[in-house]
């Protein structure tokens, strides 16, 4: 989902779904307010510091709790949860998602994560696995209850050993904090300036560009996607001095992952993912699942002289077929960053839009997976949007950008 992992979880008998997000060394609830039927023990006020613009947000601690994932139950869960109800991953899936959970998981299991299958098996730390020479062993170093490796990358200028966060709880492929004495920086030539993400603590900019290569073991990856931080999102949480950056969701999902932090090494297997491109939002703008909204639609249905038939009951009854208007509760999708000089800023989309149509298809028949896809589309492609705003639809078309050498827009607002 977006390159992330969400699992059910239980917690105290009510039933979530968490992230598993190996970037993180607390297990970790959002929007506690909404959780009604949720009870908490031996409670505290805290606060947390994560990626984001804001610093710090405010959470509640709480212990003794009990969290089940499939047969794996931990009766004594420190919980820590988050009071910004403006911190919710949900909208930007487009399916619920309660919590995360890294640390506190792999601890206590050999964890197999495959991500062609879609499926995670917790296997019990003391596990033997009899492994084909397929699969390359990766030493990693746990750091802060963080799991680092080592990669070499092949910028513009140098080949270059980094150290990486390893951190499934992010959707990019690699993210590089900046450093010139190891030639750590974008391509002067090819980047741009954009939205990278939602941390605990805010949004996250930065830039995005090119890398030639990245070489994980035997695996060598061709031109990647790379981001760069900005730095006041990095130093609140660069708390390890060796590291260089991450590598996350885009480059993860290439491979199947047998996860030892007991015995610090990983084993990987390259997938049917591997080869497949790497692609960036050429829309420039994010969408987010918002509420609902009210659709009307006509449905063909049997009317007989006594009324609507739903079956053969009135046998003697003579029918006719008509449309009938059924009024329901569809997904909505909004606009939340655009970004500027982006052919969709120029076109004049704003950041509140409601997306209702994208080339003729209604949103409300879509998954937000498949908008997104859409945005990803290649540089040129036209998009045709029907939007809402104030309760005034407009029509808007543009061509995606090419993000890297911004060229004359053709763009129309109406059709």
């Amino acid at each position: 989902m977006n390159n992330l992992i969400v699992v059910p979880v239980e917690l105290n008998g009510v039933e979530l779904s968490f992230i598993i997000d190996t970037g993180v060394s607390k297990v970790i609830l959002f929007d506690i307010g909404n959780s009604d039927s949720l009870t908490f023990n031996n409670s505290e006020i805290l606060q947390l510091r994560g990626l984001g613009d804001k610093g710090s947000t405010k959470a509640i601690k709480s212990e003794g709790n009990r969290l089940r994932i499939g047969n794996a139950v931990n009766s004594n869960q420190s919980i820590f949860g988050i009071f910004d109800k403006n911190l919710n991953f949900t909208p930007r899936l487009g399916v619920p998602v309660h919590g995360i959970i890294g640390y506190d998981l792999f601890k206590d299991f050999l964890v197999e994560i495959n991500y062609s299958s879609k499926y995670i098996r917790l296997h019990k730390n003391n596990s033997k696995l009899n492994l084909s020479k397929k699969w390359e062993q990766i030493p990693i170093s746990l750091h802060k209850k963080k799991p680092y490796l080592y990669a070499h990358i092949n910028g513009s200028d140098a080949k270059t050993e980094v150290k990486l966060l390893i951190d499934t709880g992010s959707s990019d492929a690699l993210w590089l904090f900046e450093n010139e004495e190891k030639a750590l920086y974008p391509n002067p030539d090819l980047f741009f300036d954009d939205y990278l993400g939602k941390g605990l603590s805010g949004s996250v900019y930065g830039k995005r560009s090119k890398m030639n290569a990245l070489t994980i073991g035997k695996y060598t990856h061709l031109n990647l996607n790379v981001a760069y931080p900005d730095s006041i999102c990095v130093g609140l949480v660069k708390n390890h001095k060796e590291r260089n950056g991450s590598i996350s969701g885009n480059l993860l999902k290439r491979y199947n992952w047998f996860v030892d932090y007991r015995n610090n090494v990983l084993y990987a297997k390259s997938n049917r993912y591997f080869d497949e491109p790497f692609t960036y939002n050429n829309s420039g703008i994010i969408i987010e699942q918002h509420g609902v909204r009210v659709v009307k639609e006509y449905k063909k249905e049997r009317i007989s002289d006594f009324g609507v038939s739903t079956g053969n009951s009135f046998k003697d009854a003579s029918f006719m077929e008509a449309s009938v208007v059924h009024y329901s509760l569809k997904p909505a999708f909004d606009i939340v960053e655009i970004r500027k000089g982006s052919n969709a800023d120029i076109a004049g989309l704003k950041i509140g839009d409601e997306l209702l149509s994208i080339n003729g298809n209604e949103t409300h028949t879509m998954k937000l997976q498949e908008i997104i896809k859409l945005l990803h589309g290649k540089t040129g492609e036209t998009l045709r949007l029907r939007v809402q705003r104030q309760g005034v639809e407009k029509q808007v078309k543009f061509r995606l950008d090419n993000v890297f050498q911004k060229k004359d827009p053709q763009l129309t607002e109406g059709l």
